[in-house]
């Protein structure tokens, strides 16, 4: 829209106008060839009308812009290019000095594309050839400019290749060319005289100019040329040519209309934009600026050093004088540096400059060269709105300056130092500004002094801050997805955002709604409890069925900020910010596991590859947060830290921290030793880790045994850990935790069991071996290697068409019973979901779709077996099929230490021999086809070309070379054909083609050569390489397929197939018969009442807190912070050897003031002692020192 409004801007001539002159009144004063009126141009150049006879008039009166022009559509507006320039464009116009300044920073702002700014610069002073000294060539180019483009300030001068506004314009370029940021752009505006413009006329183009090209030569002319350095001219004409100062009062009332406008903190417009006019060096009639500038209270910041008004000023201002000595002062110094000038009017203006010294501030490069400029700046506006007061408010612009220039140092030393009272509800808009804008050591600051975040973050806040997102960011386009998803039908009002929450400027507003859905995509149903119950929605539909309009929401407080700000800050990326949050809030595991999710999730969504990156990496720092809080708990008490993995959150769907580390692929945090020691605790039951394997199958086999010494059980170490747990904890939550353990232990415990009624032995120690989920893995272990045998049977001795043989109906039953423990793993595992999304849970493990085709395969092939006709093949499919069953073994030896690292290894490695046959078949290919034109040019059976092709090269590289089918040396003689149709009826083999043998021989050394050695040994290399990169991290990959292995036994019914089907008909009687609930399931997940969770939550946080004092303490340490800290004290002395300086300054007009009123008092008591007003005989006395007052005593 912005380049459409460039081209077509006819309405600029309509609004904003020139200034011509309309009556000639003749100069009189110089002597020229032509005729000059007093404006500065030639009689030629006005109109008819202009040049009737005023002579009488011109005696008697002096030409005035205000009357003796008249105003016209401008006829000089567009682009600017510079020639031999490059790229630089820069934007001009014309106007009259009486032209409205909002109609300016209008054109400005929204149709020349230049962002408004946070604070104007007007820096005013010398004119003419000045001749500027390096010190203030440095403060212009690192410190003026430097802080434009830190603060997003506007830089005013006069824009043209002479004066400040020439080495102003060089400081930008320097400061350009030596900018690492190229989007971070210097905005220097010039404001100059129309009529001393070098070379105007080429500007001059009634219909605009787009662009015009603007060339600069080297004559002295061309002094006052616009300085390409700059990004927008504004033309001041007053109707006068070759004249200064036409320009100066349409500055002031464009500085007066930009004071009263906003700046756009995250486009919310909640601060007046600050002016600040800066001097150097300067002539007299600056002094009628300054002052009035200051009746305005537009503050001014002067460089003490540079000469000119400047230095009188410093010296004048800075030093204490009286009213009488300030006159005569001021008279001496203007006489001194200006002797031609009226001394008289401009002492007055100095004296009442003074009355408003609070609005002038000095800067003093040798005093304050090791301060930012920026911060000279804040503290000169700080210093001109210093106030009386301890109320807050009069401070609040203030402090939301300081949080658009992110100067949280000058916020702490000037407005948080304890003298003003600041409330919460003082700090509500400059918290808000600071959590758009990403100033997170402004959020602690407001914290620290008293922001209330619960009374703070209400639902509406919150909408406003998701609706301040940028537009180009993921977030952003997840909110307008899911904004256009309930998009009213055509004909219906859309919603419209209420206040025009952060829809300023661009119309969209987003509720929280749409935040549900989002986060509904990246976490599923564990985002359920944060704003679900806001919204009256159809879980199964996922529709909301409140209106849009309808929020009666948005006035309620968050019950969860900390929480909410988190979410809000991971959802945009903001790493320290979600981390103080993360710092701030509760469930400090759980919600690191959450936002790792959230990220891992968005980085999948995210098409630039950097941006994935960096979401991941942040992930990954959320996932290390919540494993060392949780190390921390677990080097604390380990039983608080198991009951920490298996308590359901209710912040996060009633998830445990075990479900969220598996949603989020935290295989660090699952791998860590904590989580494993809960695992084996789960794993081995009730019976002792150390028992060897050759025991449980002895029991397996002979039950009997399950209740002899074969197998210990350790029942008495859990007592004692109970009896531990019950001393740490208090009586309430013991007897809860006790509880928990007893039902660990009672594996499948259906019968309510009271104190005085135990369980005969032998039941109990029958349910604590066949409940273990060990026993459930080795049951199924030896009944599966007894199904391979018995499928292997099958096939190779007992497989008779067409009817089926006993020990094949066993097979089948078999097999049935891994379908019906295949359709509970499906549909009976998870009860509180939807069937879809049970379906969809068991495809996401690979295991399971193995076991989906291995069942299919065999109901596929003992269809075909069934059929004479289809026999054959049916026998195929089961071989095949028992080759997917083989298959399966692999993810049953998962489980070992030793085995199951390196099946990662080598699934990892299977993508290096994909890689590698990709180049193989090129080169087969290659070779396979010349070799077969070359010798079997007249072959037409498709079957041999292909052996002959493919297959053959394969096998050379084994070492079957048929030499003999080859070399043409070696070649026997034979019967032999080209005729294609013996060939293809295969009456005679084809001949072989010996012309150009010595090629082929060729060909095939060189493919042995690359196949043999170079492939082969290249994918030896890949081999090692991924094997030396999965070592490191095998270990982690295992334990995390260890999790999902024992959890997937734990849910497994005792009995193994096909005796399996006991346990689904016992399962069936106690779940949908009897009513019995399960009570295994506790075991990963476990309800704690209200009072022990909240107990448990809050040793959480003291762990927390553990680990960041510990954290802080080890970052402290570093060097990096102890060089910080070194630089700050050295910061601190140079400020108090300033602050020294000072004193020795102010001592030493105290000495002036003190030597003045003894030599003022020894005149008056001289002058007493001479007349006859006082009689005394006693002489007056004597000032004696020291030395003197110790000699004098007797």
């Amino acid at each position: 829209m912005v380049s459409r409004l460039d081209k077509d801007q006819s309405w600029i001539p309509k609004v904003i106008k020139k200034k011509t002159c309309s009556t000639f009144l003749e100069d009189t004063t110089t002597q020229s060839k032509h005729e000059l009126c007093q404006c500065g141009y030639p009689k030629d150049c006005h109109i008819s009308v202009a040049t009737e006879d005023n002579f009488g008039a011109a005696i008697v009166s002096r030409w005035n812009t205000a009357e003796h022009t008249t105003e016209e559509p401008t006829d000089a507006f567009g682009d600017l290019e510079f020639f031999g320039k490059g790229r630089r464009h820069g934007k001009f116009v014309r106007l009259s000095s009486d032209t409205d300044p909002a109609i300016v920073y209008t054109l400005i702002t929204q149709f020349w594309g230049i962002p408004p700014p946070n604070l104007v610069v007007s820096v005013v002073g010398g004119e003419g050839n000045l001749k500027m000294k390096t010190w203030l060539k440095d403060i212009l180019r690192r410190g003026l400019v430097k802080a434009a483009q830190s603060t997003g300030a506007w830089i005013m001068t006069s824009g043209l290749q002479v004066g400040i506004g020439k080495y102003v314009g060089e400081a930008v370029r320097d400061h350009a060319t030596a900018s690492t940021q190229s989007t971070a752009k210097v905005v220097a505006m010039g404001i100059a005289p129309w009529g001393i413009v070098y070379d105007k006329k080429r500007l001059v183009n009634p219909k605009g100019s787009f662009p015009v090209k603007y060339a600069v030569s080297g004559d002295k002319e061309a002094l006052h040329a616009l300085d390409d350095n700059y990004s927008a001219f504004l033309l001041v004409d007053d109707g006068s040519n070759n004249r200064m100062g036409g320009e100066i009062q349409f500055q002031a009332r464009l500085e007066e209309h930009i004071l009263t406008q906003k700046t756009g903190i995250g486009g919310r417009g909640s601060i007046e934009i600050p002016v600040l006019c800066m001097l150097i060096q300067g002539g007299p009639n600056m002094l009628e600026r300054i002052y009035k500038a200051t009746q305005k209270n537009i503050p001014w910041l002067i460089l003490a050093g540079s000469g000119g008004i400047a230095d009188i000023l410093a010296e004048v201002m800075v030093e204490s004088f009286t009213a009488e000595t300030l006159k005569k002062e001021v008279e001496a110094l203007i006489q001194k540096q200006f002797p031609s000038e009226e001394v008289h009017s401009l002492v007055e203006l100095v004296e009442k400059i003074v009355e408003n010294k609070h609005l002038v501030t000095f800067y003093n490069a040798d005093v304050e060269g090791t301060e930012e400029f920026d911060t000279i700046i804040l503290k000169a506006l700080f210093k001109a709105c210093k106030k009386q007061s301890t109320n807050a408010l009069a401070y609040l612009d203030e402090l939301k300056l300081a949080v658009a220039w992110s100067r949280v140092d000058i916020a702490k030393s000037q407005l948080f130092n304890g003298e003003i009272l600041w409330k919460s509800s003082d700090l509500e808009d400059p918290m808000t500004a600071a959590l758009v804008n990403n100033k997170p050591e402004f959020v602690k600051l407001f914290i620290d002094n008293g922001t209330n975040m619960a009374e703070y973050l209400s639902y509406r806040r919150l909408e406003e801050l998701y609706s301040s997102v940028a537009e180009n960011s993921l977030l952003a386009a997840f909110l307008r997805r899911k904004q256009a998803e309930k998009r009213p039908p055509p004909g219906q009002a859309a919603e419209t955002p209420l206040d025009g929450a952060g829809a300023e400027g661009s119309g969209r507003g987003y509720t929280l709604c749409e935040v549900l859905k989002v986060l509904s995509d990246l976490m599923g149903d564990f985002c359920e409890p944060l704003y679900g119950d806001l919204f009256r929605t159809d879980s199964r539909k996922n529709k909301s069925l409140l209106k849009p309009q309808e929020r009666p929401y948005l006035m309620r407080k968050s019950a969860t900020p900390w929480t909410d700000l988190f979410i809000w800050a991971v959802l945009q990326k903001r790493n320290e910010m979600a981390s103080f949050f993360w710092e701030m809030g509760g469930e400090s595991v759980s919600s690191g596991l959450v936002a790792c999710r959230i990220l891992r999730e968005m980085a999948r969504h995210e098409p630039e590859a950097g941006g994935a990156q960096a979401m991941k990496e942040m992930g990954a720092q959320f996932e290390q947060l919540a494993l060392d809080v949780f190390n921390e708990c677990y080097r604390h008490s380990e039983q608080r830290a198991f009951r920490l993995l298996v308590r359901r959150c209710s912040v996060w769907g009633q998830a445990t921290c075990l479900q969220l580390a598996t949603e989020a692929d935290a295989r660090n945090f699952l791998a860590h030793d904590g989580v494993q020691a809960l695992l084996s605790q789960i794993w081995w039951g009730e019976m002792d880790r150390n028992t060897e394997v050759w025991r449980m199958g002895l029991a397996f086999f002979c039950p009997p045994f399950i209740f002899s010494s074969l197998i210990k059980f350790s029942s008495n170490t859990d007592e004692q850990a109970a009896e531990k747990l019950a001393s740490e904890l208090d009586s309430t939550e013991a007897d809860v935790l006790l509880q928990a353990s007893e039902a660990s232990r009672d594996s499948e415990a259906d019968v309510k069991v009271k104190a005085g009624n135990r369980r005969p032995f032998w039941m109990v120690r029958w349910k604590q071996f066949w409940g273990a989920p060990v026993t459930s893995f080795l049951g199924n272990v030896i009944m599966y290697f007894a199904f391979l045998f018995l499928f292997a049977y099958v096939l190779i001795l007992d497989l008779p068409p067409p009817s089926p043989s006993k020990m094949e109906l066993i097979l089948y039953f078999w097999v049935l019973t891994l379908v019906f423990e295949e359709i509970r793993q499906t549909f009976f595992v998870s009860m509180n979901i939807s069937v879809r999304k049970k379906v969809k849970l068991y495809y996401q493990d690979m295991w399971n779709k193995c076991d989906i085709l291995a069942i299919l395969l065999f109901i596929v092939g003992v269809i075909g077996r069934m059929f004479n006709s289809w026999y054959e093949m049916g026998r195929v499919v089961l071989c095949l099929d028992f080759m997917v069953f083989c298959f399966r073994i692999v993810h049953i030896f998962a489980v070992s230490k030793q085995l199951g690292p390196k099946i990662i290894i080598v699934g990892k490695m299977m993508k290096d021999v994909f890689f590698f046959l990709f180049f193989l078949g090129v080169w087969l290919m290659a070779y396979g086809v010349a070799t077969q034109g070359l010798l079997h040019h007249t072959e037409t059976r498709a079957s041999w070309i292909f052996r002959r092709v493919f297959y053959r090269p394969y096998l050379q590289i084994f070492g079957q070379i048929p030499l003999d089918e080859v070399d043409a040396a070696r070649i026997q003689l034979s019967n032999c054909t080209d005729d294609p149709v013996a060939i293809l009826m295969e009456e005679l083999p084809p001949c072989t083609n010996t012309y150009a043998n010595w090629l082929v021989i060729l060909l095939l050394a060189v493919f042995l050569l690359v196949a043999n050695i170079l492939l082969v040994n290249l994918l030896i290399a890949m081999f090692s390489y991924t094997f030396n990169k999965v070592q490191g991290n095998s270990d982690i990959y295992w334990k995390f397929q260890r999790y999902n292995l024992i959890v997937e036994y734990h849910k497994r019914p005792a009995l193994a197939p096909p005796f399996i089907i006991f346990s689904h008909i016992n399962i069936f009687i106690k779940r949908n018969i009897r009513r019995v609930p399960s009570v295994k399931s506790k075991l990963f997940i476990t309800d704690f009442p209200e009072s022990v969770a909240s107990k448990l939550m809050t040793w959480e946080a003291v762990q927390k807190e553990n680990y960041l004092v510990h954290r802080n303490r080890v970052k402290r340490e570093s060097n990096m912070e102890r060089l910080k800290r070194t630089a700050q004290k050295v910061d601190s002395v140079l400020n108090y050897i300033t602050d020294i300086r000072e004193h020795e300054r102010r001592l030493r007009v105290l000495e002036k003031q003190v030597d003045y009123c003894t030599e003022a008092l020894t005149w008056l008591v001289e002058s007493l002692l001479q007349s006859d007003l006082i009689k005394n005989s006693r002489a007056p006395p004597t000032f004696a020192g020291a030395s003197s007052k110790k000699d004098s005593k007797p």
